[in-house]
């Protein structure tokens, strides 16, 4: 039986984005996974689509809100917004809560190369620290 994991940030744009895209295209004959946010964008950022298509993931996702999960049962809540200042929603539901915070990608200012470089280094750090994290949780 797979596992459930629920990813929230703000926005539900980039990071939970990502992070859902990433462990259903990697690990997800054991995990299913999915995302929220306390105030969604509406939309998934198009360099985070980008940089996931980078390394052959194509992701469908939408940007919701965190009430739609409310009555779903998880075994693990992952709020993934870096910086105790931004309102990361708080999980009343079901399921142990985690915090492995990340920059957030969107925000960086600069060249298309250096924004494009922060959407992949975030891309990146969710691979070396979510999967892992994951793959132990399960055994």
């Amino acid at each position: 039986m797979k596992k459930r994991v629920l990813f929230l940030c703000t926005g539900n744009s980039c990071r939970s984005q990502m992070a859902e895209a990433i462990v259903n295209a990697r690990i997800g004959e054991s995990w299913e996974a999915f995302s929220a946010g306390i105030k969604p964008a509406g939309f998934v950022h198009p360099k985070a689509l980008a940089v996931l298509e980078e390394i052959n993931i194509h992701h469908n996702g939408y940007s919701k809100p965190v009430d739609t999960f409310q009555n779903m049962k998880f075994d693990l809540v992952i709020t993934v917004c870096d910086s105790a200042a931004e309102e990361c929603p708080v999980w009343l539901g079901q399921g142990r809560r985690l915090h492995i915070g990340f920059p957030d990608p969107a925000q960086i200012q600069g060249s298309e190369l250096e924004i494009k470089s922060a959407f992949r280094s975030i891309r990146d750090n969710i691979i070396k620290q979510i999967i892992p994290l994951l793959q132990e949780y399960n055994s």
